[in-house]
């Protein structure tokens, strides 16, 4: 089996762990017979995933990156992304979506099924009659930022140059936007910076973004007791394991679920025992319009 460090990548950085599960997803797709794996190893004072794969081409840096970037620039790439501006839309058009993601779901390909099951639920709306959506959500239209909207340009704008900085670093957060605000940075609120950010150019790390929208449909959402859940949180934490093994994606999505990881404090105990050897949780901010996440801290 061949290794690859993805060292741009941290795992105490919300949209850096997003991403390297997107882009464990993304090369899972693309190889259904020989699907690569992913472990946490630390490297330069942080938690770096590890790719593993059969598929020596996939150690390379320059191979890998072109291989991922084959792969998102498919155009059917966009379709789950355009029922709507925001996942917040009402039932009605929700519903639609959702019956049509059902009818063209296969053996072989189910993304649009998988990323309505992330988005959210017709069956429970909010106070002004929207639908209940999933707690990754951070904008809703506000300022001209969509959510869905935004997913679709980050799919028609990325480059193979910015997966290479998002996969291997260092970030540098020069790109324009859009922006997804799943970066602790992108909380730009005036008392956190040195002089006012109206006047300041949002720019963003435009690889991660795009690779972390593929990591949605690992949180999928359900309702329980009258609410919309969402997978990894509760209420607004949200808690995501670092493990050690390496371990496909079916196996992922099950680690990301397992009710141990809400607990506080943690059973140390019987999470190694899995494997998993820390874990990191976010807050969801709700700042005026906008949602933001808050700097990862370890849990104990």
């Amino acid at each position: 089996m061949s290794t690859i460090t993805l060292t741009g990548l941290r795992a105490d950085n919300p949209l850096a762990f997003l991403a390297a599960l997107g882009t464990l997803r993304v090369l899972t797709l693309a190889h259904p017979d020989d699907p690569p794996r992913m472990g946490w190893t630390t490297h330069a004072g942080a938690w770096r995933p590890v790719l593993q794969s059969s598929d020596s081409a996939l150690a390379d840096r320059a191979a890998l990156i072109d291989r991922l970037h084959q792969v998102l620039a498919s155009k059917c790439h966009t379709k789950p992304f355009s029922f709507a501006d925001n996942t917040c839309t009402t039932p009605d058009i929700f519903r639609s979506f959702v019956c049509a993601a059902v009818a063209d779901c296969t053996q072989s390909d189910r993304r649009n099924a998988d990323y309505a099951a992330a988005f959210g639920c017709e069956c429970l709306t909010d106070s002004q009659g929207r639908v209940a959506d999933t707690a990754l959500r951070t904008m809703s239209g506000a300022g001209h930022q969509h959510f869905l909207k935004f997913m679709t340009q980050l799919c028609e704008s990325t480059e193979a140059t910015q997966l290479d900085e998002t996969l291997f670093g260092p970030w540098r957060w020069q790109d324009p936007q859009p922006s997804m605000r799943w970066d602790p940075l992108d909380d730009r609120r005036y008392a956190l910076r040195w002089r006012n950010p109206t006047r300041d150019k949002i720019t963003t790390v435009r690889g991660a973004n795009r690779l972390a929208v593929e990591a949605l449909p690992l949180f999928t959402t359900a309702p329980v007791g009258g609410r919309l859940e969402t997978i990894a949180f509760s209420d607004k934490e949200w808690t995501w394991p670092v493990w050690s093994c390496s371990i496909p994606l079916p196996v992922i999505a099950s680690t990301l679920s397992l009710p141990e990881l809400q607990q506080r404090p943690l059973p140390w105990t019987a999470l190694r025992a899995r494997g998993i050897h820390g874990a990191f949780c976010s807050t969801r901010l709700t700042v005026g319009q906008y949602r933001n996440f808050s700097p990862a801290r370890a849990v104990e």
